[in-house]
């Protein structure tokens, strides 16, 4: 039974088609590439909408088939090849109990050597069932997990997020070894999704590497803003009130249109206004949701040198750098020389801290580029 949500902005998971905004032709090609068979490579800075985009697309599919199995993993956290597979096998074992009891069954019996613990998820209650892999077997339990799903009459849709993360493993053949399997599971459909454009793309289009030209690759722009913004009104509309359209044109403007943002803002907006017709309002939303992220952006600035902290401040008042090393830029922040700004930018990009875009530099994070703009400037 769907639900009402006390706010309809969600900036965390996926609820239903009625919190989610738009999307609809992507949506459609997703779902489409994948029924027919087709693995999908989807590239786009993170804060855009790839989550909910393929949330959406799980729940066109399980739509279409409620036997269908989709299973999202976040492999970012991870630092191994053994560590992306027990999130793997983790999700498959708790997405099947699940399911009919004959499927819970079958894959208790398939999967005891793991030696499964069972559990209690903290904020729901629900059941769940974590296992324990040992590093040096994570090869041999990649293919129990495929001959397993192989052995399923279920189509099974995985998404695996952050997938360049495996470039950082300690295995070089993890690629190689994902890609042996997935090319003889029929019945097993794959997204990768990644944001970091240069890794995913490298991955997916270079002939040296494994999973050269398997996939069709799809990218996403920004929501049309008239779109959102009769997205967002309506809900105001619900009850009795309004969002004013220069407001939300500024506010989409000052995030570049990025949903993750513009989410968070719009669902303290709804929290604590039924008339949002003020651009002060839009401030004290932002006030708040900075407020919140205080603590983790401290914790940040603690581990940067010098050097990282001024040029993040410097990009910050910029919002976008095209040339962080001319003498213009240095001379009008007060930073030390080229090569130390090179070297720092090097390393907040490696922070993932600074993301480069094809005409500059930019905080990652806007929020926490806001959030810079309190420190005073270095001149």
């Amino acid at each position: 039974m769907k639900r009402k949500l006390p706010n309809p902005f969600l900036y965390q998971g996926y609820e239903s088609p009625e919190y989610f905004c738009d999307r609809v032709s992507e949506t459609e090609q997703l779902v489409a590439h994948l029924h027919n068979g087709r693995n999908v490579t989807l590239i786009s800075p993170r804060r855009i909408g790839k989550t909910g985009l393929i949330q959406n697309a799980f729940y066109r599919l399980k739509e279409q088939d409620k036997n269908a199995i989709c299973l999202y993993l976040d492999i970012y956290p991870t630092k191994s090849q053994a560590e992306m597979v027990k999130l793997l096998g983790e999700a498959v074992i708790n997405e099947v109990m699940s399911k009919n009891k004959s499927l819970k069954r079958k894959a208790l019996e398939f999967f005891s050597a793991w030696k499964p613990v069972f559990g209690l998820d903290p904020l729901t209650g629900s059941p769940t069932l974590s296992i324990n892999i040992e590093p040096r077997q994570s090869d041999m339990t990649l293919k129990g997990i495929f001959e397993y799903l192989k052995t399923l009459n279920n189509d099974v849709f995985i998404a695996i997020d952050e997938f360049q993360q495996v470039v950082e493993y300690p295995e070089f053949s993890t690629e190689a070894l994902l890609r042996s399997h997935i090319q003889f599971a029929q019945n097993v459909h794959f997204v990768f999704s990644g944001s970091k454009q240069h890794l995913m793309a490298e991955m997916f289009s270079s002939p040296q590497r494994p999973f050269f030209q398997s996939t069709e690759t799809m990218g996403l722009l920004p929501l049309d803003e008239e779109i959102y913004y009769n997205f967002a009104n309506h809900f105001f509309l619900d009850k009795k009130g309004i969002l004013d359209r220069q407001v939300f044109h500024d506010l989409y403007e000052r995030f570049d249109g990025y949903t993750g943002y513009i989410q968070a803002v719009l669902n303290r907006l709804y929290e604590g206004n039924r008339k949002v017709t003020n651009p002060d309002q839009v401030l004290e939303a932002i006030r708040l949701v900075l407020l919140g992220k205080a603590i983790q952006y401290e914790s940040i600035v603690q581990f940067l040198t010098e050097n990282q902290f001024a040029l993040l401040k410097a990009i910050a008042r910029e919002r976008k750098v095209s040339q962080p090393t001319s003498q213009e830029f240095i001379r009008k922040h007060n930073l030390p020389g080229a090569s130390s700004v090179q070297t720092a930018l090097e390393a907040l990009i490696n922070k993932e801290l600074v993301y480069s875009l094809p005409d500059g530099y930019i905080i990652y994070d806007r929020f926490f580029d806001l959030w810079l703009l309190r420190f005073p400037n270095n001149n």
